[in-house]
């Protein structure tokens, strides 16, 4: 299995949509230029910003082959593969065309609420069916379970081809653990923007983000400085000129957020997937408020 460099900045790609609904791929193709032309390291196809509950089968094919043919190998592709039956996620692992892809995200069962033995077998039956690295993804607000850095740790210990946690839990005591403990080979990859710096700090090796779906050159900057050692003055810099935003962009939940800012950039339409819908009218305001200060 060939290994695959997550450094860096890694954008969790969002999906654009058309009036009547479909994928719009002429806005997805504006989307991968601006972030391959702005220092992103690595896509993110289909996870949580993707609205990827709402896409079809045959949609996610359609988008993650589409990624793949315009990126061209110019920085690795990260697919989303999580759920939360563990079956059936085996069968997908086992049957996906994952040509050109390098890694696979899977995010820990949501809803059904397992417990950390649960987690541990679950992540075992997805890394001997995987026939690619993969990266767990840990973020209790959506899933209802936080996975501990016991269990993140046991698990990588245990499964060679985990490479990388995504850890969105919020608990940077818990994130730390995970960083002193990892056995090589494995990092842990921030999956909250605001932590990024605190994360990469701890021994982090960047963030999949959000933000960067809207601000791909400012967050390269920002893992940039971080990951060489200038955390504090690129956090101080970020905080002065982004900390009204990253509030804004997520105080109605994602990506309701980051798709007001894409289309106020005038990369998307503002078009989302029910049960998610755009921003208030008073959000709206406010991120062009604030969207004003940077033109």
């Amino acid at each position: 299995m060939s290994k695959v460099n997550l450094k860096g900045l890694g954008v969790a790609l969002i999906t654009p949509f058309n009036e009547e609904g479909s994928v719009d791929f002429e806005a997805l193709s504006r989307l991968l230029d601006y972030q391959l032309e702005n220092g992103t390291d690595y896509i993110v196809a289909l996870g949580t910003t993707a609205e990827t509950p709402t896409l079809s089968k045959k949609e996610k094919e359609e988008i993650v082959r589409f990624i793949v043919k315009n990126v061209d190998g110019r920085v690795p592709v990260v697919m989303g593969v999580g759920g939360n039956n563990t079956a059936l996620m085996v069968n997908e692992l086992k049957t996906t065309d994952f040509n050109g892809v390098s890694a696979v995200l899977s995010v820990t069962p949501y809803y059904n609420k397992p417990s950390q033995e649960g987690l541990f077998q679950h992540y075992c039956a997805l890394s001997q069916a995987s026939p690619l690295p993969l990266i767990l993804y840990n973020v209790p607000g959506r899933t209802g379970v936080n996975m501990t850095a016991e269990t993140t740790l046991r698990i990588a210990r245990h499964c060679r081809n985990i490479i990388a946690v995504k850890e969105a839990s919020g608990n940077l005591d818990q994130i730390k653990g995970i960083i002193d403990g990892a056995p090589e080979g494995f990092t842990v990859i921030s999956g909250d923007d605001a932590v990024t710096t605190a994360v990469i700090e701890m021994g982090g090796t960047g963030v999949i983000s959000v933000f960067g779906n809207a601000f791909p050159k400012e967050m390269a900057w920002l893992v940039k400085n971080a990951l060489e050692g200038n955390a504090v003055n690129a956090r101080r810099k970020m905080e002065d000129d982004f900390n009204a935003l990253f509030h804004l962009m997520f105080v109605e939940g994602n990506p309701s957020g980051v798709k007001c800012l894409l289309y106020l950039k005038g990369m998307i339409k503002n078009l989302l997937r029910l049960p998610l819908v755009p921003v208030s009218e008073q959000t709206d305001q406010l991120i062009r408020e604030e969207l004003a200060k940077f033109r």
